[in-house]
């Protein structure tokens, strides 16, 4: 299993069918949803299964999260308390508002470890931020707790709160995106970016997972199997990003065995952050299955 967070996939947590298949599709990250796309006639029966799943069958080839019903909501503790003993890797807790709201949820995990033998602090925790006083409270959220891990937008019930009008390449959503981006590499946890819903627009997902990235996010929301090869191409270092990479580093660490504090490369001068950025690439690259 690789250490990283490129494509989360939502899985349905009331569709035994597609649970069973969810790992074969090379997601990251599998999130067994027992929020959005589960009616309410079928929380119990949802919450059961992914349970049972996770108890009896669940994949070893990827990481697994649960996304529980938001704080408001009756299905909440339940959700959690019947997750924490199964031992996702992760909760992704929608409708994110306030650094409270991140303490209440550690507090919870921590009850149940200690119930169920587990040790504390294994459950991490990814926030989603869907409204206006989420995003303005983004840092709070993303350093709430040692648990956090990963903060992301949901850009549709972010929309409808802002009362904004929906555009398909989300102009209307930038400065959002900007903020999640800059609270989570502030508070040292991972920016996710948003679901992109149409599915068909495989041209326009490209373009916006590209410019995610240019934004500083490290992976992505996804709710179709096709959009994953997509994330992880975009996000996975190309060959030559990977030889200017090692090129860079070998000039840096010359530099070092030669005690000099000038980098050079190609008659160029080279300063730390590309020197950084170069070994993010390398690190990347490896964890992708890169040969380096």
């Amino acid at each position: 299993m690789n250490s990283l967070y490129r494509t989360l996939l939502f899985v349905p947590g009331n569709n035994p069918a597609q649970m069973v298949k969810a790992e074969i599709y090379g997601a990251d990250c599998v999130i067994f949803d027992l929020e959005d796309a589960v009616s309410i006639y079928e929380k119990d029966a949802a919450r059961d299964l992914v349970k049972h799943y996770l108890a009896e069958i669940r994949p070893d080839s990827c990481r697994i999260g649960v996304r529980i019903n938001a704080q408001d909501t009756p299905y909440y503790e339940q959700d959690v308390r019947s997750m924490v003993p199964v031992k996702p890797d992760f909760l992704r807790l929608p409708k994110s508002e306030t650094a409270e709201n991140i303490r209440q949820l550690d507090k919870l995990i921590t009850e149940c470890e200690k119930e169920h033998g587990i040790e504390a602090g294994s459950i991490k925790i990814i926030a989603t931020i869907e409204t206006a006083l989420g995003v303005y409270n983004a840092y709070q959220i993303a350093s709430a707790s040692p648990r956090m891990i990963a903060i992301g937008l949901g850009a549709e019930d972010f929309r409808t709160d802002m009362r904004m009008s929906r555009s398909e390449d989300g102009q209307e959503i930038l400065f959002a995106r900007n903020l999640i981006s800059l609270a989570a590499h502030a508070a040292k946890v991972m920016p996710l970016d948003y679901v992109y819903s149409n599915i068909k627009n495989e041209e326009g997902f490209i373009a916006d997972v590209k410019f995610g990235k240019m934004l500083g996010f490290t992976g992505k929301s996804v709710i179709h199997p096709s959009q994953v090869p997509l994330v992880h191409a975009v996000y996975t270092p190309e060959d030559k990003e990977i030889e200017k990479a090692k090129k860079i580093v070998a000039a840096y660490e010359a530099a070092m065995a030669k005690s000099s504090g000038v980098v050079a490369l190609d008659g160029k001068m080279i300063d730390m952050p590309i020197v950084v950025r170069a070994q993010n690439t390398l690190e990347y690259a490896k964890a992708s299955g890169k040969e380096i």
